[in-house]
């Protein structure tokens, strides 16, 4: 059986829009730190490709972990949070769950960044949800109750990436 984090294709490509979304918003704190490294573009315009139906989720999945690895190329927190977002968004087409890791990343990346507004991008986050990125985020498990992907009891179910995950998914239970 599958795991509840995975969600539907159809789910998995709306994701991944917003997913890609979120990540290129803090893109340029990686890019400043690593301009010759297009690891994390490259993987964004992937993900946006995927959520197009232009690749399928094979070749995404094959690739997914490259994208992530463009962290361990910089020091600066803000950027590595940055690459750490846009290796998220490249995993929602193994997991839909991983979108919500994408946005977490991003909201970190942006919180430790010149403008330190961590609270402005997740309301822009959420303000950047259509009805239907809603939906599928209400099908995911809620953080924690299921161990069977990143909402598990790993990384992102812990400390400040945690809060806003649990910020994301309880606006989607709260919205229209």
């Amino acid at each position: 059986m599958a795991s509840p984090q995975t969600l539907d294709l159809g789910d998995r490509r709306l994701l991944a829009a917003w997913a890609a979304d979120c990540a290129d918003r803090v893109l340029p704190l990686f890019e400043r730190h690593a301009p010759d490294d297009a690891r994390p573009r490259d993987g964004i315009a992937r993900t946006r490709a995927f959520a197009r139906g232009e690749i399928d989720a094979a070749e995404m999945i094959r690739r997914r972990f490259a994208t992530g690895r463009a962290a361990s190329a910089v020091r600066d927190p803000a950027a590595r949070a940055a690459a750490f977002a846009a290796g998220q968004a490249s995993g929602v087409a193994h997991m839909g769950a991983h979108a919500l890791g994408a946005a977490a990343y991003a909201v970190r990346a942006a919180g430790l960044g010149d403008s330190g507004s961590d609270a402005d991008e997740l309301r822009w986050q959420i303000g950047h949800m259509s009805a239907e990125v809603r939906s599928a985020l209400r099908r995911l498990p809620v953080l924690g109750t299921d161990q069977s992907g990143p909402l598990g009891s790993g990384l992102l179910a812990s400390g400040g990436l945690a809060v806003t995950i649990r910020a994301l998914q309880a606006s989607v239970v709260e919205a229209p």
